[in-house]
């Protein structure tokens, strides 16, 4: 319970930055001075805060050892810190928690060696260099891809998990880590040589959204139904993003307008068409929660992707619509943890009352 609350205040923290930088917001109508660090910290508590602390939530679940939870405790109490106005406090427990993580992520790779599992430790190294970076006060510009590399490379981990049951050719796992292993080089020039660090971030990103959509087991269940199909179609529409992203990314590095796009593309799109499409199945086994799925899942999927449209390709016919699109972005968020909670009473709640035996 207390760490679903600490995620739930990192998701709300961050949300209500993105309202602060779209207008939608004042920072006076905010306890005094917390508008002013949800805003600075808005990445540090999307990314590695609420994010990585899920996802550290999940390994400690899987390795069912009391020690790893200390990741995802020390994660979430570092967001809570950035929102006190601690930051040394907050970056140094991200540390501590991505540190940890790293041993966990470690033991998994060891319990049950193979390719996937071992993609989980740089995963958790990219985290980790990420949080020092950030403690030790570097710009986002430095920290972002290591964060997005560390989410990029634990969703590739458990597709490729996944692509496994469609028994692809060898190369095909070779040129996923070759990429994955090419994107956390592209994050280790960032600071040297910016420019072609853009590019060939960018690039692999391209590249490893067309290996998705090529071999992701996805293409085949969405010909599926019920939760098969859900899951797909947020995995698919997800790689498109993913491919967006790495483009504006390469035109941000070229000095084109395009970091809105390479960011939330990213950020939202891909990112977070992952969280929506794998919830039903991660949140039961997770949080021993069981959830009733049912056709309503699909609309914060759609107000999702529908938002992004209008905030990012509508944004050049209009720079208003970024400002909506960005409010509509929060309102998937919210309506997809509605969704999720309204599932779970449905599953306790029958729709049809039993028959009392006599």
């Amino acid at each position: 319970m207390g760490l679903a609350l600490l995620v739930a205040v990192s998701l709300v923290a961050a949300v209500a930055a993105g309202l602060l930088r779209a207008g939608w917001l004042q920072a006076a109508w905010l306890p005094e001075g917390l508008g002013r660090l949800a805003l600075g910290q808005h990445a540090a508590l999307m990314l590695s805060g609420l994010l990585g602390t899920t996802i550290a939530i999940e390994r400690a679940v899987a390795l069912k050892q009391g020690w790893a939870f200390v990741a995802p405790w020390a994660s979430g109490l570092g967001s809570l810190a950035l929102l006190a106005g601690l930051d040394t406090v907050g970056g140094w427990l991200g540390v501590a928690a991505a540190a940890v993580f790293v041993g966990a992520s470690t033991a998994v790779s060891a319990r049950q060696w193979a390719v996937h599992s071992a993609l989980l430790l740089p995963a958790a190294v990219a985290w980790l260099v990420g949080n020092l970076l950030f403690a030790l006060g570097q710009p986002t510009e430095a920290t972002l891809p290591w964060w997005f590399a560390f989410i990029v490379l634990t969703v590739a981990a458990e597709r490729l998990e996944m692509a496994r049951l469609m028994r692809h050719r060898p190369a095909a796992q070779a040129v996923l880590v070759a990429l994955l292993l090419s994107l956390l080089a592209a994050a280790a020039l960032t600071g040297r040589r910016p420019f072609e660090a853009g590019v060939l971030y960018g690039g692999t990103l391209v590249a490893l959204a067309l290996w998705l959509l090529r071999y992701d087991i996805a293409r085949r269940t969405w010909h599926a139904h019920g939760l098969a199909r859900y899951m797909a179609v947020s995995l698919l529409a997800g790689y498109v993003w993913l491919a967006v992203a790495g483009v504006a990314w390469i035109g941000v590095a070229w000095g084109c307008p395009g970091r809105d796009w390479a960011l939330h593309a990213l950020g939202l799109g891909f990112i977070f068409s992952m969280v929506m499409g794998h919830a039903p199945v991660i949140l039961p086994a997770v949080a021993r929660v069981k959830l009733r799925f049912g056709p309503w899942f699909y609309l914060p999927l759609a107000l999702l992707h529908g938002s992004l449209l209008l905030r990012l390709p509508g944004s050049l016919v209009d720079p208003s619509w970024r400002s909506v699109g960005t409010a509509l972005n929060a309102a998937a968020l919210a309506l997809f943890m509605v969704t999720l909670a309204g599932s779970a009473l449905a599953w306790h709640r029958p729709l049809h009352r039993r028959p009392r035996c006599r």
